[in-house]
């Protein structure tokens, strides 16, 4: 497996283009909370009176591949998916939509990230290797 610079070098490559970076600034991060909402609104997994929500069981493996590239990156989107968490939680105690927000937000930002794509001329990492898509967070945290 790649380490983290080969991982951020190779997919900084089809991210040149000023334009497209800034989309991928605020869009990756919203895709990713996106995400987080899509699992969070599967109904629980129920083990006798134990309820357990999915994005539990998705943030693991997720955290793990993060642990193998640096504790660093762990410590930091460890962080990112606790506050999505936060966000996710806060806007289903205040009863709104989260499925639908979230499916909102997957759809217009995976729209304004492939309008990126056409803009730098380039497809996009994930094409390539799926894996991509759980470097971009890293790629754009690391951004100045």
């Amino acid at each position: 497996m790649r380490n983290l610079e080969q991982w951020l070098n190779a997919y900084a490559e089809s991210h040149t283009h000023k334009t497209n970076r800034k989309i991928h600034k605020v869009a990756v991060p919203g895709i990713y909370l996106s995400i987080v909402g899509l699992i969070w609104s599967i109904p629980p997994l129920v083990i006798g009176t134990i309820s357990i929500n999915w994005v539990w069981l998705a943030l693991f493996p997720v955290l793990m591949f993060y642990s193998v590239l640096s504790r660093s990156v762990l410590f930091q989107m460890a962080l990112f998916s606790f506050a999505c968490l936060a966000i996710i939680t806060f806007m289903a105690r205040m009863q709104w939509p989260v499925l639908t927000i979230s499916i909102a937000l997957f759809v217009v930002l995976w729209v304004c990230q492939f309008i990126g794509h056409k803009i730098e001329g380039k497809k996009p990492s994930f094409f390539e290797d799926i894996l991509f898509l759980l470097i971009g967070p890293i790629w754009v945290f690391r951004q100045k």
